[in-house]
């Protein structure tokens, strides 16, 4: 398989549409990697701030990489203008479904045609973007979702794909988003809440659930999630191959039948995929979720 590889990515600018707290982190991180940056917004005031912030950030950011930060950041009212050179334009505009349909329509027409075009949203899959952009038009393999987090606290980004997106992009920019001191995470298939959003709504549904019944305390319950999962340093899949994928299944097919779940994602996948294969965790010599260890 091919990698994306746009002409002379080097040396054209990254654009970020929304120059807000999380766009103009994201356009600091690029900064500091050695990009241009560009930054469309139609406020004065955050094309300023954005400016600004980028300016006095991005040698910190750059500690992390190691790269001399490009100082050419410009900051547009015009879209055309801001995206005229761009490789990559990442979406950080307002959660507004409409408004993200049309700049994405705006874009297919006015990025160069090996331009990346991605979206920061955390709650809509770009997918849900395409509407007026027609199902033959290439522009639809260039477009994903690259949800950032907070940088530079949380250096987390996680792409996913529209279900057209050319696979060779995932791989080119993997490489880019490490280069930047980022840490990628490549979701296998569109996935509303892509990876770790997906599992957070599961603990913050549980805990509302046992706040909610009356069941334990906020300072308990954060008591003893720090215990587990910071000191502790425990992590689900590896916790639960320790424990035991058999034990497991038991304790889940019990919250199944006692809530009125389906099983069909959590015991009939564990049973299919592994324990009728004879793998369960860490005591067993095929090895659980994870593969034998060596």
């Amino acid at each position: 398989m091919s990698t994306w590889n746009p002409q002379d990515y080097r040396t054209r600018p990254v654009t970020i549409l929304g120059g807000g707290v999380l766009g103009r982190r994201v356009a600091c991180v690029w900064s500091s990697a050695g990009y241009a940056t560009r930054i469309f917004d139609p406020s004065p005031d955050q094309r300023q701030a954005a400016i600004t912030y980028i300016t006095e950030n991005a040698p910190s950011y750059a500690q992390r990489t190691a790269i001399q930060p490009n100082n050419d950041i410009q900051a547009f009212d015009n879209l055309g203008d801001a995206v005229s050179t761009a490789w990559l334009v990442i979406e950080a505009v307002p959660e507004k479904l409409a408004l993200k349909i049309d700049t994405f329509a705006e874009l297919a027409t006015l990025a160069p045609a090996d331009c990346i075009l991605a979206s920061n949203s955390s709650s809509y899959k770009t997918s849900e973007m395409l509407e007026k952009i027609a199902p033959e038009a290439e522009a639809r393999t260039r477009i994903l979702n690259t949800h950032y987090y907070m940088p530079p606290g949380n250096m987390i980004v996680e792409l996913m794909t529209n279900g057209h997106t050319s696979v060779s992009i995932f791989p080119f920019l993997v490489e880019r988003s490490r280069e930047a001191a980022l840490v990628p995470y490549v979701a296998r298939k569109e996935s509303t809440g892509f990876i770790f959003n997906r599992l957070w709504a599961a603990v913050k549904r549980e805990a509302l659930m046992v706040l909610a019944e009356g069941v334990s305390e906020p300072e308990e319950i954060d008591d003893m999630w720090k215990r587990m999962f910071v000191e502790g340093a425990a992590v689900p899949c590896a916790m639960m191959d320790n424990v035991g994928l058999d034990t497991v299944a038991f304790i889940e097919e019990h919250y199944v039948k006692e809530r009125g779940l389906s099983g069909e994602k959590t015991v009939d996948f564990l049973r299919e995929k592994y324990l009728e294969k004879g793998r369960l965790g860490s005591k067993c010599e095929k090895g659980g979720l994870y593969p034998p260890a060596s």
